[in-house]
This record gives C-alpha cells, sequence and structure tokens, in this order.
C-alpha cells in the first residue's frame, strides 16, 4: 500500500525536490528495458496510484494519462536490446533509468530508484525494494514504463506478427518459446536471453517448463 508521506520523509532544506523511477522489461526475451522517471507536485494525491503489476491495463492507461498531465516533470527511456545483450540486463536497466533522469524538465536533488541497486546516478539516490508499492513517485514511474512499454510492443507485434507480441509482451511464454524456434530470432530479440534454444532441439517440449505452460 502506497505511503503518501514517504517520498516527503526525505525532503529536508537541501532536498526538495523528488525523483522516482522505476524500469519495466526485465524478464523478456525481446524488446527494450524501458524507465522512466517522475517527479510529483508536493501534496499531490492520484487516486488508484499503486504498483503497475498490481492494476489492470484499463487503469494503467487512465493513470498514464493522468499523470502525464499532472507531473511536474516525467520523462522516459529505454536501453535497446542490443545494449542489453553488450552490457547485460541490469546495467541496461540502470542505464534507461539514468537517461530517463537526464529527460526531465527539472532537475531532482534526489532519486528514489525502485530495487536494491543504485549505482551510476550523478543525484544523491536511495534504492528502495518494492519501492513502487510505497513511494508515489516510483509507482508513478512504473506506470509510464510499463505503459510505454506495452505500446512498443503492439507496435513489435504489427511488424513481427508471428510472434504474438501483442499477447505476451515478449515475456517467455510456452507460445514465444515456441515461435522462436520456429521462425528463428528477429532484430528485436536479446541474444543473450536465447540460451533455450541450445536445448533439446529435437523435443522443444522437453524446455517448455510447467510456468510456462500455465501462459498458454
Amino acid at each position: 500500500m502506497l505511503d503518501y508521506t514517504f517520498d516527503e520523509s526525505f525532503k529536508s532544506d537541501s532536498i526538495k525536490i523528488i525523483c522516482g523511477t522505476d524500469e519495466a522489461g526485465r524478464g523478456p526475451l525481446a524488446g527494450p528495458v524501458v524507465a522512466a522517471a517522475c517527479i510529483l507536485p508536493d501534496g499531490i494525491i492520484i487516486e488508484g496510484l499503486d504498483d503497475s503489476k498490481k492494476l489492470t491495463e484499463k487503469k494503467r492507461e487512465k493513470l498514464f494519462d493522468e499523470i502525464c498531465e499532472k507531473a511536474l516533470s516525467y520523462s522516459i527511456a529505454i536501453s535497446t536490446p542490443a545494449e542489453i545483450d553488450e552490457i547485460n540486463i541490469l546495467e541496461a536497466s540502470l542505464q534507461a533509468m539514468r537517461r530517463s533522469i537526464d529527460g526531465l524538465s527539472v532537475e531532482p536533488d534526489m532519486v528514489l530508484v525502485d530495487g536494491n541497486i543504485n549505482r551510476g546516478f550523478k543525484q544523491s539516490a536511495k534504492a528502495v525494494i518494492g519501492g513502487d508499492a510505497v513511494s508515489q513517485s516510483i509507482a508513478a514511474a512504473s506506470i509510464l514504463a510499463k505503459v510505454t512499454r506495452d505500446r512498443l510492443c503492439l507496435e513489435l507485434d504489427s511488424r513481427y506478427p508471428q510472434y504474438g507480441f501483442k499477447k505476451h509482451k515478449g515475456y517467455p511464454t510456452k507460445a514465444h518459446k515456441m515461435a522462436v524456434y520456429e521462425f528463428g530470432p528477429c532484430p528485436e530479440h536479446r541474444r543473450s536471453f536465447m540460451s533455450f534454444l541450445e536445448r533439446d532441439r529435437e523435443k522443444p517440449e522437453m524446455w517448455i517448463s510447467e510456468r510456462d505452460k500455465k501462459d498458454e
């Protein structure tokens, strides 16, 4: 549950502007990792705001528009599949978050980073485990990142309809893995995430996990 006093608790004479940042898309086999940074006005309460994973798609879309309208400043950035392959998904996620912060029109005094790692930020930064469930600015950033990435996956679906990006958003479902097995990776696939292709190629059902089967 969000704590509407959480962000305010970090403010002081030297820290007046708090920014929250979060990413979406660390686990998928394809597409970019998307990060957002968001600065909300003092005292604002956005009804229904929560961790993006707990919200329906319809609710996220509604909140996306409200956040964009009411935020003091927000910015969205990505790291590409090629960058993910080059520097690994963790570093690419942090890179996307730093880029989103650099894109803000207002300079924050402090950054609240969802997760347990906060290295490489220009500003004072605090890692907040489960931050999208307690911090209003991180929750807002999580929605901006998630909605943006889902929209990008719809674009990927129109370009590469054989993979079903519209349905699974790039995540490693059974259907997605089978499509990669049949058609091979497309330019948007993360080559460093393709190790499953090296498993029993004669019997692909052997490397489809029980969890994947639930995603059909």
